[in-house]
């Protein structure tokens, strides 16, 4: 739908509003004028009819036979009723005496008896009309009644019904004149707004809170997209290079067992070729267990859940680095490397397995990136009250440049170096997202030619929620 089509329907709609409000109000103005109308004018026949009465019983008062002389007298549209004390019908100037029950209980005889006049009003909804009464008591103890009949709201507006109509024609065409102007002139500046000026500026005042809600939302859905043009860019570049990184060792692995297969390899070489496929098939469970953990991590994040972790509990970090460093005391000491654990007990609510990951990823690189005769120090404890886990090296450094780089997933310093010593490139990667899972930050200190350190801080203890 283009903008001509949505504004003609937007017109449309508040202009039928507009119209529908129009007739509804011109046809109940109408009703009220004529229920109001029908009211004075009764009040004032009911009024001119007590007058009648007044006259019609001071003529009978002074009359020998009050049936007679009632009989004689004109009285035009109006009905004339002659009731004993009894209430009896002894005469009745439309319907003979002898078709007519009692009128004792009737409102205005009733009355009259008691006070000596009376009247009252009775609606008959099958006819609309409305029937006037006035009643007076004679001095004889009879009661003369004179009633009339006059028209009903009904009749009043069915009456007047071409010059309701006619008004109600030309006040539907007035509204449509003016519903479709207003309406457009309403309109136009709502259609006209541009989003990028909704903050600051909107055609109408009470339009202003929903312009600024409109420009939050629009500035959310900007930023979610470039969020998710980023995490897809990002997922291409993972997915790009983790195939890159899987094809080396399988080509190696492939290559190998070709060559032994075929007969290609002297029986005093089969040992290296094994050898080959065993670190290259060590290299591979490796760089495939480091995706699934990235990947977990990745959910986690992305969901806002810690489901794929388990629940989190009360940790150890001094038990955590103990448990790392005996693991990789063989690897440390083949590398000419001196390991050690020092510091204090440290718990923080976390998850045991991702912080043994976070800690041996860092020991971890901290040897492969060391000297001959180097250190690896892993140090636990508190700093400004908050848990905390340093490992610091005396291996080769890491340039400045590339400082800001090396959490990025397959990001390598010494990419031969890392190859050759069984690196994936994901390591300091799983510890950046680790430390995020459990609210902790990471802090990188490194000189080139004099060594690295990590310190990786948790919440304080009162703050301990994953």
């Amino acid at each position: 739908m283009n903008s001509q089509e949505r504004k003609a329907t937007l017109a449309g709609r508040v202009f039928a509003a507009v119209l529908a409000v129009s007739v509804i109000s011109a046809t109940a103005a109408s009703i009220v004028s004529a229920y109001f109308h029908q009211a004075d004018v009764l009040e004032e026949a009911l009024i001119e009819l007590g007058a009648e009465c007044d006259v019609v019983a001071s003529t009978l008062n002074h009359a020998p036979d009050e049936i007679a002389e009632l009989s004689t007298i004109e009285l035009g549209e109006m009905r004339a009723t002659l009731v004993g004390p009894d209430g009896t019908v002894l005469y009745d100037s439309v319907i003979p005496t002898g078709g007519l029950s009692g009128h004792e209980s009737r409102p205005e005889i009733a009355e009259a008896l008691r006070t000596g006049a009376g009247s009252s009003m009775r609606s008959s909804d099958t006819i609309g009309r409305v029937s006037l009464y006035q009643a007076r008591r004679l001095e004889s103890g009879n009661v003369v009644r004179i009633s009339v009949d006059r028209s009903g709201v009904l009749t009043i507006l069915a009456r007047y019904l071409r010059i309701i109509a006619a008004m109600l024609i030309l006040l539907v065409l007035l509204s449509y004149v003016a519903s479709r102007f207003l309406s457009r002139r309403l309109v136009k500046p709502i259609l006209e707004m541009d989003a990028g000026t909704l903050a600051e500026w909107a055609p109408y005042e009470e339009l202003q809170p929903l312009a600024t809600r409109l420009a939050e939302q629009q500035a959310e859905l900007i930023s979610q997209m470039e969020e998710l043009r980023q995490a897809d860019a990002a997922r291409r570049e993972f997915t790009a290079n983790v195939t890159h990184e899987l094809k080396t060792p399988i080509a190696s692995i492939m290559g190998a067992s070709e060559l032994m297969r075929d007969g290609f390899v002297l029986e005093e070489d089969v040992p290296d070729f094994a050898a080959r496929i065993n670190s290259e098939s060590q290299r591979l469970a490796a760089l495939v267990n480091d995706i699934l953990t990235l990947s977990k991590l990745d959910e986690s994040e992305r969901t806002h859940t810690s489901e794929p972790f388990g629940s989190a509990e009360p940790v150890d970090l001094m038990t955590i680095a103990h448990d790392v460093s005996e693991r990789m005391y063989a690897r440390a000491d083949a590398s000419e490397v001196t390991l050690t654990v020092e510091g204090e007990s440290a718990m923080v609510l976390g998850y045991p397995r991702m912080l043994d990951e976070l800690i041996s990823n860092l020991c971890s690189n901290a040897i492969r990136y060391n000297k001959a005769g180097g250190s690896v120090r892993v140090t636990v404890g508190f700093e400004d009250g908050s848990p905390m886990v340093r490992v610091a090296d005396t291996g080769i450094g890491i340039p400045e440049e590339a400082q800001a780089k090396v959490f990025e997933r397959f990001y390598r310093v010494e990419t031969s170096r890392s190859r050759a010593s069984g690196g994936t490139g994901l390591g300091l990667a799983i510890v950046k997202h680790a430390a995020m899972l459990h609210g902790a930050s990471v802090e990188l200190d490194s000189k080139l030619g004099e060594g690295t350190v990590v310190t990786v801080r948790f919440p304080n203890k009162e703050d301990m929620t994953v």
